[in-house]
């Protein structure tokens, strides 16, 4: 059965880099940057995870844990890593899981046959405190991923649970939001005292 946004997020024990983790204790309170690649030792990949470790202020600072996953073996992991810390320019310091017998990949659906019967597409999970699924993309393996867009999306939903708010097109914190149209008027102006701009009924535009 598909996973669907809102689903609660299969939980599982599984060896990763930094040790064996049961993977709804390891999140915690926090969200998961949960994210698959195809292969160790292959070019794409490599600029994947350099650039997941560069952005670990980033990650931190939105109280999100990347959790990388591929096929591979925790001994193949620990030496790869080695080449995306050289080739990155970078500390690799989050957990790659290890799923050699595809269990989770599985479990997720991160296995598409019409690309590989044996490797994982690029799979994204945003999994937010009450480990529900939030979000999900999926990228051939040919494309690298756009970490702008994985932020600016992460960005928009926790301010959308904080301020029952949601973003237009190529929203980017800063720009205005809109008010839902399930919050009428009357409540509207208790949750928005600095006001909006009605284009319509339907679309009401407020700064946050």
């Amino acid at each position: 059965m598909s996973l669907r946004l809102g689903d609660t997020a299969p939980n599982f024990q599984i060896a990763t880099t930094t040790g064996d983790i049961d993977f709804h204790e390891w999140a915690g309170d926090s969200w998961v940057f949960f994210f698959s690649h195809p292969a160790d030792f292959t070019p794409v990949c490599t600029t994947e995870m350099g650039r997941t470790a560069q952005l670990a202020d980033q990650f931190e600072a939105r109280n999100v844990k990347p959790l990388g996953l591929s096929t591979d073996s925790v001994e193949e992991h620990l030496q790869w890593i080695e080449d995306v810390n050289a080739t990155q320019n970078t500390t690799l310091k989050f957990p790659i899981v290890a799923d050699k017998d595809f269990k989770i990949a599985e479990l997720y659906e991160m296995i598409h046959p019409g690309e590989s019967e044996t490797a994982a597409v690029r799979s994204v999970f945003i999994i937010d405190p009450k480990k529900k699924i939030r979000l999900t993309m999926t990228y051939p393996m040919s494309v690298g991923r756009n970490f702008t867009e994985i932020l600016r999306v992460i960005d928009s939903m926790q301010l959308s649970d904080e301020k029952r708010i949601a973003t237009p097109a190529d929203w980017v914190p800063g720009n205005r939001v809109i008010i839902p149209p399930s919050i009428k008027n009357e409540e509207a102006k208790d949750l928005f005292p600095q006001g909006w701009e009605e284009l319509r009924p339907y679309l009401r535009l407020t700064e946050v």
